[in-house]
């Protein structure tokens, strides 16, 4: 199989001796949306500036569509690639800036009209084709950058933090065009990002980073309720995160003595009797119950430890509920208010409950 983009032990190492990317692998099919993501400083950006060519290869090698693209400048590879700053011409029209690219390829006039009308009317540019960037809203702009890159018809496009200038709304509006509109075109995009929203809810798949390294490579979904690595779940949502000791393992279900009394889940990985681990309980699998209930059994899949009721925010339908354990740690519970919100108030002593297989245990 042809993969539109392979990344193979690609390492970067800076002048100074200073590792930025270390053995990133990765294949990409067409018409894939893969998002870095990771905190600022993990090497997600470098690894797009290298697939780009804006930045070199200390190791490995990048392919796209079979082709060894590493020796090959940035206008010689079949890429286009979107800034946080947009990068427009101030000087320029909208129409001046979408038609760049392919005036630099040298494509026919005619040619040259026809693509750029279709791309500007696509991105719903063309009222305001004859005005100049700094005259238009961060969403236009936006679209102006987007309309540039695309035209010139690249198999991959490159984005790196290109929401990042935008306020909340206008982010999550165009979230959605980002989205409708990869769909449409069919074209691999390559997404960099720190924000995990924008990675959940654009992506084929995510690719977390740390420290110049992959830690883990998934579907958002699977990202989110099965981590396998403790960066990625305390990085991705909103976990319950507990250490203990492995006290009995059944298949990949393993139970864990903890601060908090015996609590199981599945395990990322085959962990042995008496080994350290960690136990990553998503918010929004941890139902409450008042604390006169009968304590779960693990026999039946269900775990269950004691709080009480910090407080309570209110988003739409939408509750988070704070717990204050006994050992001084404070949680966050989540869910719609008919799960629990109306049920319980600060200061009521409960006890959380939550299904085995909606927790993940990862050793070390």
């Amino acid at each position: 199989m042809t993969y539109d983009l392979q990344l193979s032990h690609v390492g970067k190492v800076y002048d100074n001796g200073t590792p930025a990317v270390i053995d990133f692998n990765l294949d990409v099919e067409k018409g894939e949306f893969i998002a870095f993501l990771g905190p600022s400083g993990c090497g997600k950006s470098t690894t797009l500036r290298m697939i780009a060519g804006f930045e070199s290869i200390s190791s490995g090698d990048i392919l796209i569509k079979g082709q060894r693209i590493n020796d090959l400048l940035p206008e010689q590879r079949p890429t286009s690639m979107i800034f946080q700053n947009y990068a427009l011409f101030p000087h320029m029209t909208v129409r001046g800036n979408v038609n760049f690219g392919l005036d630099v390829k040298r494509v026919p006039a005619a040619e040259r009209d026809r693509k750029v009308d279709g791309m500007l009317e696509k991105l719903g540019l063309l009222d305001v084709a004859d005005q100049r960037p700094e005259r238009l809203s961060g969403g236009q702009r936006q679209r102006i950058a987007l309309a540039r890159s695309l035209v010139v018809e690249p198999d991959i496009l490159l984005l790196d933090e290109p929401l990042g200038a935008l306020d909340a709304n206008l982010r999550k509006s165009i979230q959605n065009e980002l989205k409708l509109l990869q769909r449409n075109l069919g074209i691999t995009f390559v997404f960099v990002t720190h924000a995990q929203s924008e990675a959940l809810a654009l992506s084929d798949r995510i690719v977390v980073m740390n420290q110049g390294r992959i830690e883990q490579i998934s579907a958002p979904y699977e990202l989110y309720t099965k981590p396998s690595t403790l960066f990625t779940a305390r990085f991705i949502g909103r976990n319950t995160i507990f250490r203990g000791t492995v006290r009995h393992v059944e298949g990949d279900v393993v139970t864990l003595n903890t601060d908090h009394g015996a609590l199981s889940g599945h395990a990322a990985k085959p962990l042995s009797v008496g080994s350290n681990a960690n136990i990553v309980i998503p918010a929004e699998s941890i139902g409450i119950l008042p604390a006169n209930s009968e304590e779960p059994q693990n026999a039946d899949g269900t775990s269950g430890f004691p709080g009480e009721v910090g407080s309570l925010q209110v988003s739409g339908h939408i509750v988070e509920v704070t717990i204050n354990l006994p050992t001084g740690e404070t949680i966050v519970v989540a869910g719609h208010e008919d799960k629990f919100g109306r049920h319980f108030k600060p200061g009521d002593r409960v006890l959380m409950v939550f299904r085995s297989d909606g927790a993940t245990v990862i050793g070390g």
